[in-house]
This record gives structure tokens, sequence and C-alpha cells, in this order.
């Protein structure tokens, strides 16, 4: 659980910088778009109020050139007014405005423009400029004429200015870090929850799976240990080829599964101590069919049918009851066949005593591309030994114990 929390913290942490270097920076365009936008929109309603101020009956200004001048030096550095012909009536420029006058664009065109519009760059030191260009308009709609002015930003508004910008960027990106903070013991509680609620399930999936496979092992042989060892040797071998995820929990179902079908087959038969006829044989192998049809469909423990279906098929194509030969067999069925017939022949059962492990190996031998897969069975003569010491003498409560740490690695905490 602690894993998981780092890992959650760790996602969110990454998310919530993510969101933050994205939006802070958004922030700031935002806000110092929005300082630029105020300032343009303050200079093109004081220019347009004093210039329509001044107007007379016959256009623009009385005095153009007074006008002119009354813009420059607030908020203008260089001012211009046209008519509605867009002639030029008037000029006015502050000592910066004529040293700006050599570096800012000019148009060498009458202004023609409908709508107010600006521009925004920066001069060499780091001097900021907008240029405002705008039409005037009576009251009535027609245009009155046009004004031009260029404004130099001060140092103190520019510096206002970022730091609003900043602040902006500042609270965003902070509030990105707080809603990730927020929201981490929100997620912990709902993932905590949905674990154990799939905890839970699991647990009772995985209780079904024993009860029915103990339930049919004890109908044969007495007592459920048998479940208990096939399923933990397949896991064995399993892992030392590698597998894992949902194979293995698949190759632990169906260990447990395997004689399902056995539920269908009278005591007489299975319990029989000696060789059954070919009449009960026929019977006996019926099993598998009966076992395959009680779990088909059965949602979780579907993963079973694999081993169920395929676990007494062999290798040479002569087992039931498909007859299916070669990698044609179903690769879970192929390594619980092994380990199936090797603790039969280590165990005791009604018609057999256990025989010891040399003894069994041979017969497994024997049985090398016949019954069981060569390659498989020489990746679990390696590992035979240790199989057997572990289980042959091991009760069903010390199998159960083994089998449960197996279970906690492959299914998780159980």
């Amino acid at each position: 659980m602690i894993t998981f929390k780092r890992k959650v913290a760790l996602k969110i942490t990454m998310v919530s910088l993510a969101l933050a270097s994205i939006a802070s920076p958004l922030a700031w365009y935002i806000s110092h778009l929005n300082a630029e936008k105020a300032i343009v929109a303050f200079a093109m309603e004081e220019s347009h109020r004093v210039l329509m101020h001044r107007r007379n009956s016959h256009g623009i200004s009385m005095d153009a050139e007074k006008t002119a001048t009354t813009l420059t030096g607030g908020l203008f550095e260089i001012a211009e007014i046209y008519d509605s012909n867009g002639v030029k009536l008037a000029k006015a420029m502050t000592t910066e405005g004529q040293l700006l006058e050599q570096e800012i664009h000019h148009h060498h065109t009458p202004p023609s423009y409908h709508a107010s519009l600006y521009e925004s760059f920066n001069l060499s030191e780091n001097r900021w400029v907008l240029q405002v260009f705008t039409p005037l308009r009576e009251e009535n709609g027609n245009l009155a004429g046009y004004f031009e002015g260029t404004r130099l930003v001060p140092v103190w508004q520019k510096k206002q200015i970022l730091v609003d910008s900043l602040t902006a960027a500042l609270m965003v990106g902070l509030a990105s870090l707080l809603c990730g903070a927020v929201l981490f013991p929100v997620v912990i509680r709902l993932s905590s929850e949905n674990q154990r609620k799939a905890q839970e399930l699991l647990e009772s999936h995985i209780s079904m799976m024993e009860a029915l496979g103990c339930a049919i092992a004890k109908r044969d042989s007495t007592t459920g240990a048998h479940n208990y060892r096939v399923a933990w040797a397949s896991s064995i071998l399993a892992e030392t080829l590698g597998i894992k995820g949902g194979r293995m929990q698949a190759l632990i179902a169906g260990s447990f599964l395997h004689d399902t079908g056995k539920i269908g087959i009278p005591d007489a038969i299975l319990l029989k101590p000696a060789k059954l006829t070919a009449d009960e044989m026929k019977i006996m192998r019926t099993h598998v069919t009966i076992g395959e049809e009680i779990i088909t469909g059965s949602g979780w423990l579907d993963g079973a049918r694999e081993v169920v279906a395929g676990h007494h098929e062999k290798w040479d194509g002569s087992g039931y009851p498909r007859g299916l030969a070669g990698e044609a067999i179903p690769f879970l069925a192929r390594i619980f066949a092994i380990v199936d017939v090797f603790d039969a022949l280590c165990s005791k059962r009604p018609y057999k005593n256990p025989l010891p492990l040399n003894e069994v190996m041979d017969i497994l031998q024997k049985g090398s591309g016949i019954h069981f897969d060569p390659k498989l069975l020489t990746v679990f003569s390696n590992i035979a030994s240790k199989v057997y010491k572990t289980t042959v003498h091991a009760s069903e409560a010390e199998m159960r114990a083994l089998m449960k740490k197996m279970v906690q690695r492959h299914f998780g905490n159980y």
C-alpha cells in the first residue's frame, strides 16, 4: 500500500507540475496581454474624448496642431491627426518621440481602417512601444477622421505589468499544485476502497476455487492435498519457464479444478481399487468433458478451461477427449500433465502405493515424446527433486500454506 501511495503521489505530482508548467506561462501571457489591451483601450478612449471634444461642425478639430500637442507628453510620445479622407492635419512629438520616430514603422498610404487596432513591439534597450490606430466617428456613426498615437510604456508601468503577470502565473501554478495535493487523499481513498472490494471479490473466487477443487479431490483421494500439491508444483514449473500474469493465474485455477468433472462419475468407478473395465474407463474419461462443461461460461473460472479440457491429452495424439497431438495441445495443459502424473505416481491411491522418486522419473522419461512434451519434461526433471522433497510428506495444511504464498505472488495479497 505504501508503494501504491508513492506511485500515486508521484503521478499526481508529475501531472500537477505539468499542468503548472503549461498553465503558469499561459496565465502570464494572458495577464500581460490584458494589461497591454487595457493601456491601449485607455489611450484610445482618452484620445477619442479629447479629439471629439474639440471638433467643430465641419470636421475633426478647429486646431489640430494644438490638439495633437495636448495628446503628447502624457499618453503619447507621437500624435498624428488625419481628416476623414486620410489627409494629415497635424503631428506632434515629445523629445522621446523624436528619437522613436527614427525607429518605428511608418505607413506611406493614407489611413483607411474601419476599426481600432494597435501594434506592440520592443525596440533596442528593452523599450516597449505601443502604436494605436483608431478611426474617429461622430455620434451618428459617420467617419470624422483618424488618430494615430505612439506610446512608450514607462518603466514603472512595465514593472507593474511584470509583477501582475508573474503574480497571476504564480497563483495559477500554486493552484495547480494545491489541486494535486487535494486530489491525492481522494484518489487514495477511492483506490483503497476499490482495492478492498476487488480483494474481497478475489478472495471469494479463490475460496470457491479451493472449495470446489478440494471437494472433488476428497472424493478421489480422501484429501485435498492433491490439488494443493499439483497446483504448487505446476506453478513452480511455470515460474521456471517464465510464465506469469494471467497465464499463471489460469494455470493455478486449472490445477485446482482439473478433475471437477469427477463429480459426475459414480463412486463405484471412481473409487474402484481394481483395474477399470473398458466400459468403466469410457465412463471415467467423460469427467474431462463434464468438467469443461461445468467451468465454461463461469466468468473468472473460465480461464481454467485450458487445463481442465486438455490435461489428459498426450504428445503423440493418443490421449483424450480430442486426441490432440504435439503443440496442438494447450501449453498449460502440457505443463499440468507432467505434474499430475508425477504426483499420482508419488502418492498413495486406493489402487496403488506411492513410488520412490527414481522410479517415478524413469516412468516419466519413458513417456517423453509419447505422453509428455519432451522440452517441458527436461525442464521439470531439473526441479523434480525439489518438488518431491517439498510435497511428498507435506500435510494438507502445509501445502495449503505453500500455495497461499504462491497465490499471493501471482494474484496479489490474499
